[in-house]
């Protein structure tokens, strides 16, 4: 069984992730990438001395059952106990409008039903600050707890016994019981009604805004699990939306590969506006589109990094932490990413291709012109001038530099979008300008990464291997998916990443050594290549097999054993469910050919 066995409840402000036994074992405060108030996932078990989680536990308890409310980000897990007693743990984070605004505070409602028997629980919880460093000073009231730390205060209110909560106390459950975890702010109706109204409202925004995604024929409980939980990596705030919830998740087991992802990839855009487009969610793609142009407008010579915080922060500052043990006791924990620091040219590629689509969609309420046009040309000349000299690539190679072949592509793609939107525009000249440096590009892709020996393209310029970024050769128009240099390029990248199912981002030794995961992005990436060439029947293959490498819930994190299937790396991975929805819009079906 895999330990992400997790779901993940949130509101678009915060999330947290639950076991099968209903242990909230992660959730930052106040945001996504906020201090971890409860952080079992990433520390090991310290017995009656143990914090950092939120259990309910039921007496002589043998086994669970777990799912999500369909269509909601709603988690339900049943409880059972030898003696045939059973309850209902319902969590959620609540979101709705609410006085004509969006109501989604840093809020987790826990509502235990009694379904069978007698049944008596137990509640812990545990949470600490300071990245488990600091125990709360407990206060308590006729009806709530306060979990007073250093910078805020959790208040529990609750229509369960204050006492038996405080003291950890077993305790019969006879009707519905909820307990409220929020701001250090008083409910001013009573905690049944208030548990009640937000569950309701709740589950219906979540409904209502599943009602209007555009779905493909196939696959649409997989595509519906993947979109609302890329809505739950979503900062509405900002706009942003984080590479994965977690911190630490190693990549692989024993490894050191471990790094913190509740930040703002701008590799994730392209892929992420064209799932969001594909199924018609415009508010959502809008609200990160804007995230983007943020950040662009702040780049005056140019220069992008790779990674932003979810509210334009630029020092993502790396350190490691002594605190928490690490997940399944493999540490470091580690919160700050030194990629910030990097310096990787296929951003550039990545932003002109995502933000394209603002010039071009006439949804949108704020679509761009040619002052976002001139924005865009700032980052277009950096892509020109750095496409071929040496950067860290889209793995992030930590103490190596190349010209990196799909670096070099997707400045191609940033010059190349310039010149259609010059175009859109009726900026002629701009759009000559701008194609004659994407041909510039090319002629320089198609003399130095091209090996005829191997018969294919190869990872860097003058290079002997291969990597999966060029795989998007095809996906971003560099090569139609029939030229033979595609289907050579596809054929070496099959021999020597491919893993039973599965494809590796590349195979040779990095800075931690030979990797032994597979990247599930690539492995997408790889299914969309498959269908390009005709071979549809092997894509479905193994898309249904990524399908089964799911958890029970239908998430996905970062990576795959594929000697077991087993998940690793940081959950759930927002590249991996965006992979879910754009391989089932392209193998999908078609609705007019069944209704």
């Amino acid at each position: 069984m895999s330990h992400l066995n997790l779901g993940v409840i949130g509101n678009c402000a915060i999330a947290a992730m639950i076991d099968p036994q209903a242990r909230l074992v992660w959730c930052c405060l106040p945001r996504f990438d906020g201090d971890p108030v409860f952080h079992a996932l990433v520390d090991t078990d310290h017995g009656e001395a143990a914090r950092g989680f939120w259990s309910i536990e039921l007496d002589g308890y043998t086994h669970s059952e777990q799912r999500y409310v369909p269509n909601t980000a709603m988690l339900v897990t049943r409880l059972f106990a030898a003696d045939g007693s059973a309850v209902e743990v319902r969590d959620f984070c609540p979101r709705f409008l609410m006085h004509g605004r969006s109501f989604r505070p840093q809020m987790i409602v826990r509502s235990i039903l009694p379904l069978a028997g007698s049944p008596r629980i137990r509640v812990r919880i545990r949470p600490s600050f300071d990245y488990g460093q600091t125990a709360p000073t407990i206060t308590r009231g006729s009806n709530h707890l306060r979990y007073v730390g250093p910078e805020r205060t959790l208040r529990l209110t609750t229509d369960a016994p204050a006492s038996y909560i405080l003291s950890e106390t077993p305790f019969l459950i006879e009707r519905r019981t909820n307990l409220i975890l929020g701001p250090d702010e008083t409910l001013l109706e009573a905690v049944d009604h208030v548990a009640r109204r937000f569950d309701e409202e709740t589950e219906s925004w979540w409904r209502d805004w599943t009602r209007r995604l555009a779905l493909p024929l196939e696959w649409q409980d997989a595509v519906i699990r993947a979109a609302i939980t890329l809505k739950l990596c979503t900062f509405e705030e900002t706009g942003a939306i984080v590479a994965a919830l977690t911190t630490s998740i190693p990549e692989a087991a024993a490894t050191s590969r471990n790094w913190d992802y509740r930040y703002c990839w701008l590799r994730d855009a392209l892929f992420v506006v064209r799932a969001l487009n594909s199924m018609a969610e415009v508010e959502t793609m809008e609200l990160y589109l804007g995230y983007i142009a943020n950040v662009v407008s702040d780049s005056a010579d140019g220069h992008l990094q790779p990674v932003y915080g979810i509210a334009l922060e630029k020092q993502l500052l790396e350190r490691e932490l002594t605190s928490l043990a690490g997940y399944r006791g493999q540490g470091p924990v580690r919160i700050g990413n030194q990629a910030h620091e990097h310096f990787q040219h296929d951003v550039y590629g990545n932003v002109i291709l995502a933000a394209a689509q603002s010039f071009f969609d006439h949804r949108l309420l704020r679509p761009s012109s040619a002052v976002e046009f001139e924005r865009l040309q700032r980052l277009g000349l950096q892509a020109h001038k750095v496409y071929a000299t040496p950067d860290a690539g889209m793995w992030e190679l930590r103490t190596r530099a190349r010209v990196h072949t799909s670096s070099a592509l997707m400045c191609w793609g940033a010059c190349d979008r310039l010149a259609r939107i010059a175009r859109h525009l009726g900026r002629e000249q701009e759009a000559a300008d701008w194609l004659a440096r994407s041909t510039e590009i090319r002629n320089a892709i198609e003399c130095r990464a091209w090996n005829p020996r191997l018969g294919s393209f190869v990872d860097c310029f003058e290079g002997e291997d291969v990597e999966a970024g060029l795989l998007l050769m095809a996906e971003i128009g560099f090569l139609p998916a029939r030229d033979p240099r595609f289907a050579g390029t596809v054929a070496q990248i099959e021999r020597r990443l491919r893993r039973g199912t599965h494809l590796f981002r590349y195979a040779a030794a990095d800075d931690f050594g030979e990797p032994t995961t597979a990247f599930n992005i690539c492995t997408f990436w790889y299914i969309d290549a498959l269908a390009r060439l005709g071979r549809q029947q092997e894509a479905r293959e193994l898309f249904e097999g990524m399908l089964a490498c799911r958890n029970p819930l239908g998430l996905l994190s970062e990576d795959v054993d594929p000697r077991n299937n087993e998940l690793w790396g940081n959950f759930p991975q927002t590249y991996s469910m965006v992979g879910i929805i754009n391989a089932a819009m392209r193998l999908s079906g078609r609705w007019e050919d069944v209704v």
